[in-house]
């Protein structure tokens, strides 16, 4: 009797795939999609940061601390002071310049050492061949070969960058041994002082300690000494730093990765559902025969896991072509200018690679869990008898399970962030999601049961047959409400973003034309002789300069944004997006100062608090008096008067200019006058307003490009589940189909009544998908972009777009019931209900 059971055992399972062929063949595609997005996302974002640590570490070399400070550098002086502390066995001084192209709108990292120094330090920059006396020449450039790939020039070629207004050449000398895949090049700092106009500056110090030194009460000892706004840590702590930039965005690809995966998890739990429907007396049969409970989980369970192991084997591979594929179309940001000037080599990551194939075959193994559980629980003597199958996921389950998850979804959404990361945010859009599935019979029976019954017979009966079936009709929505409601979430979420971007741009740009000397790099900026050549051009009515550069706040944390900017404080609102209303000051308050979100989320910087900005190697005190919106420095910004900024550093230099013209000039007209009137005017970027909201939501639409394929990855998934879900419950109802026509309805009245019950469970969809993702839009609006990068926005959800894909959702239903039906009827009517007689 065993051995019949073992026998029979094999022929039922190994036949299941082959007679569920479409529904298996979907179900491993939804999973290989999943695991291949994954996949993809993780291998291009962590070769990524991989090759930014390595390149990190070459260019920092054996360094045991680092001193640096602002960007625009700090005063070479202290390099000799730390140089003579006993505990400093060698230090070397460099400059670190982001030099713009004159020739390209890209730019160029270059580094400005002591050859001598850094040949001790850093012997990965080592030149190869060459003359190496070549080295301390100022105008000559060592490239890394990426860079000199990259740019096409060949040793003894020239480049030719931009700094301030003017032009500099500088010759290739040679290669450089090391530089992994990281673009940059290699001066004499003597050379890179003269040349990037940082006489008596410099960007860092490389400082490597005598043996027996305790590296970290030294680095206390020397933090306290140092000037303000400068810092003392570890290359690696500054890696972590710049790594920590990006890693809100990176995790929020994973997330986005894992969606597809989810709805495919889905849809292996709909197609196991009603494979299980399907061979229910077949189970019964086993069960008769001696086969246990728990034996018959564990085969049911191991065909889910079968179609992970399938769908994983098919996404690792393609997840790696995906990802060499968008690395050459997108680049290895995948869009958010996070990794720029970084060209990774992919690697096969065995622990990521690993936890994809492994994350496929979970999912996969979930979804199969809960119909395998149902058909243990099917009495044999019932499911042996003809027509037992209907019966299948008919019992409603309690409402609490799902209303707690609800509640806790709720609960989560309130709590803080986990290490700048919105880890509840994500976990109550899942308990979201999982509560809802769970709630899904009883929204459906509810739904159905205050319809108006139709008056055409065909209706009544699919009406009929809905009401009486809310497990199996749960169980075909499920694929299609998870993938719906996270579309329109994330629909939702793009759009309010994108439309509170294009109003914010509009906001912040009132002038005519906006010019800017430093687009791409460090090197552009305006002197105090060209901005008063430039107001008093032809045709400028009046001009407002800015100058930018970043700051050291808080050593753990990236730098910050400072704009010193033209601004009325007694009414910032006319220059300034405020979120709020600007506090007035106490009287002998120190000067104001303006913050964005991420200075208020962040640094606790709110109105009313004094605060001290490090500025010249020197604390400034202000006091905040106001925040504002800013959609592009996540990492931070600071706006202060210009005239104050003048006085406090005396730098009169500018990055950028608001245009306001004279009626009647043109841009091409200022154009013209700013090549003929300003040396270098050529230079400078002129674009209206109307010109940067173009490029900026051009820019925005690239970012989110990644994010449009995973939601039409995961709505074709959904669509995919419906269409499976209804054809299988279709196939399973053939002896219902014979009665009706033994009765003498006809082909046109039961493809009537498929094409009623198909707009009715596609209108159920549709109902719980929108209402499901509207809320989980709010969590990702409210909770997970404010958390991730500190961005308020209002909500704007897209209405004419989503009742599009509504329509798109009902068609396609109705033509899947209608194709079901046909095939459903396509057999004799005796033969489908022979098992009945």
């Amino acid at each position: 009797m065993r051995r019949a059971g073992i026998s029979a055992a094999r022929a039922v399972f190994a036949g299941a795939l082959l007679q569920n062929k479409t529904r298996s063949v979907l179900s491993v595609l939804a999973i290989a999609l999943g695991v291949a997005l994954g996949y993809a996302v993780q291998l291009i974002t962590q070769s990524a940061v991989n090759e930014l640590a390595l390149g990190a570490r070459t260019l920092s070399g054996a360094a045991d601390l680092q001193v640096r400070g602002p960007r625009a550098g700090f005063d070479e002086a202290l390099y000799p002071e730390l140089a003579r502390l006993p505990e400093v066995a060698l230090a070397s001084p460099v400059v670190e310049v982001e030099a713009k192209l004159a020739d390209r709108d890209e730019v160029l990292k270059i580094i400005g050492d002591d050859p001598f120094r850094a040949a001790t330090l850093s012997p990965a920059l080592l030149i190869e061949g060459g003359d190496r006396i070549d080295l301390l020449r100022p105008d000559t450039v060592y490239l890394s070969p990426t860079a000199a790939a990259w740019l096409g020039v060949a040793v003894g070629g020239s480049l030719r960058f931009q700094v301030a207004l003017r032009e500099v050449t500088l010759r290739v000398g040679g290669l450089l041994k090391g530089g992994a895949q990281q673009r940059f090049g290699r001066i004499d700092i003597a050379g890179a002082q003269a040349n990037f106009d940082r006489l008596g500056l410099l960007s860092r110090i490389d400082l490597r300690l005598r043996p027996g030194v305790d590296q970290a009460a030294f680095r206390d000892r020397l933090q306290a000494r140092l000037p303000a706004g400068l810092v003392a840590e570890r290359p690696q702590d500054d890696l972590a730093t710049a790594a920590g930039v990006s890693r809100a965005y990176r995790v929020n690809m994973d997330v986005l990765a894992l969606v597809a995966l989810f709805t495919g998890g889905l849809l292996v739990f709909s197609t196991q559902a009603l494979s299980v429907v399907r061979r229910r007396a077949y189970f019964a049969l086993l069960r008769v025969l001696g086969m246990t409970r728990r034996r018959l989980v564990g085969l049911l369970v191991a065909e889910g896991a079968l179609l992970g192991a399938l769908g994983s084997s098919l996404g690792i591979p393609a997840g790696y072509l995906l990802a060499n594929a968008a690395v050459r179309i997108v680049g290895p940001d995948l869009g958010s200018g996070y990794f720029r000037g970084i060209a990774p080599a992919l690697s096969l990551n065995p622990v990521a690679l690993t936890l994809c194939f492994a994350l496929g075959i979970a999912v996969a193994l979930l979804g199969g869990l809960f119909p395998a559980l149902e058909a243990a629980r099917a009495a044999p003597a019932l499911a042996l008898r003809a027509g037992d199958e209907e019966r299948a996921f008919m019992r409603l389950r309690p409402v609490w399970p799902g209303l707690v998850l609800l509640a806790l979804a709720a609960l989560a959404a309130f709590l803080p962030p986990v290490s700048g990361l919105p880890l509840f945010g994500y976990i109550a859009i899942a308990l979201l999601l999982l509560g809802t599935l769970l709630l899904l019979p009883r929204l459906a029976t509810i739904l159905l049961a205050i319809l108006p019954t139709p008056r055409r017979a065909p209706s009544q009966l699919a009406l009929a047959q809905l009401r009486g079936a809310p497990g199996p009709v749960a169980v075909t929505l499920a694929a299609i409400v998870a993938s719906l409601s996270l579309m329109v979430a994330m629909a939702i979420m793009v759009t309010s973003f994108r439309q509170a971007l294009d109003a914010w741009l509009f906001d912040i740009l009132p002038a005519d034309v906006y010019a800017r000397a430093n687009a791409s790099g460090e090197t552009g900026y305006m002197t105090a002789g060209d901005q008063a050549r430039i107001a008093a051009l032809p045709g400028v009515r009046r001009v407002e300069f800015q100058r930018e550069q970043q700051l050291i706040v808080d050593p753990a944390r990236p730098r910050v944004v400072l704009l010193a900017r033209t601004i009325d404080a007694r009414d910032p609102a006319r220059r300034l997006p405020l979120v709020g209303r600007s506090i007035v000051p106490p009287e002998g308050s120190p000067p104001p100062i303006w913050v964005n979100e991420t200075m208020a989320d962040v640094y606790g910087f709110v109105p009313g608090k004094v605060v001290e900005i490090p500025l010249s190697g020197k604390p400034a005190r202000f006091t905040v008096d106001g925040v504002w919106r800013d959609y592009a420095r996540p990492q931070g910004a600071l706006v202060i008067e210009r005239e104050r900024y003048m006085a406090l550093t005396g730098d009169r230099t500018a990055t950028g200019a608001a245009i306001w013209l004279a009626p009647g000039t043109t841009l091409e007209q200022l154009h013209e006058a700013l090549v003929h009137e300003l040396p270098g005017g050529a230079r400078l970027d002129l674009a209206s307003p109307g010109e940067i909201r173009e490029f900026s939501l051009h820019i925005f639409d690239r970012t989110f490009a990644v994010t449009y394929a995973l939601e039409l990855a995961a709505v074709v998934i959904g669509l995919c589940g419906l269409s499976s879900s209804f054809g299988a419950l279709v196939l399973s109802r053939r002896r219902e189909f014979g009665v009706l026509r033994h009765l003498g309805m006809t082909r046109r009245q039961i493809g009537t009544l498929l094409a009623t019950e198909g707009l009715l469970l596609s209108g159920i969809g549709i109902l719980a998908g929108i209402g499901l993702g509207y809320v989980i839009s709010l969590i990702l609006v409210e909770v997970v972009n404010r958390q991730s990068f500190h961005w308020g926005m209002p909500l704007s959800p897209p209405w004419a777009a989503l009742a599009v894909a509504a329509v798109v959702v009902l068609v396609l239903s109705t033509l899947t019931a209608l194709a079901s039906g046909r095939r459903a009827l396509g057999g004799d009517p005796v033969a489908a209900v022979k098992d009945d007689w």
